[in-house]
């Protein structure tokens, strides 16, 4: 029951940060994932593309599609290209050491963090 309460506030964590940021699945659940539930850096990063393999974000594109915040020719091809960059990245992913892919995702996260800190 302890395990389900932990899934159930992830999901709400990351809905949340998507509807607010547009950010969910590597940026909350896979960190989440991992200090709250022991994944390692495969699991967890399997269960957050899982997650967004159905469309769970629909409801909060659709609130900022009807607002008029939503290029749907870009979304298209970014959605195309996703498909095949997740696939080879998925492939390369996991041929690489857990701890150095771990390694590789906290650096990502505090370049990105200063860029928007910092940058204009």
């Amino acid at each position: 029951m302890t395990t389900i309460l932990i899934l159930v506030i992830i999901g709400l964590i990351a809905g949340v940060f998507s509807g607010i940021l547009g950010i969910g699945g590597g940026l909350v659940m896979v960190p989440l994932l991992a200090f709250a539930l022991g994944f390692n850096q495969f699991q967890a990063q399997g269960t957050s593309l899982a997650v967004l393999a159905v469309p769970v974000t629909f409801l909060a594109a659709y609130t900022y599609y009807n607002e008029g915040y939503v290029n749907l020719k870009y979304a298209g091809v970014i959605a195309f290209t996703f498909i095949i960059g997740g696939y080879l990245g998925s492939k390369w992913a996991i041929t690489i050491d857990q701890v150095i892919l771990k390694k590789i995702f906290g650096v990502l996260l505090i370049v990105v963090a200063l860029k928007m800190i910092f940058g204009k």
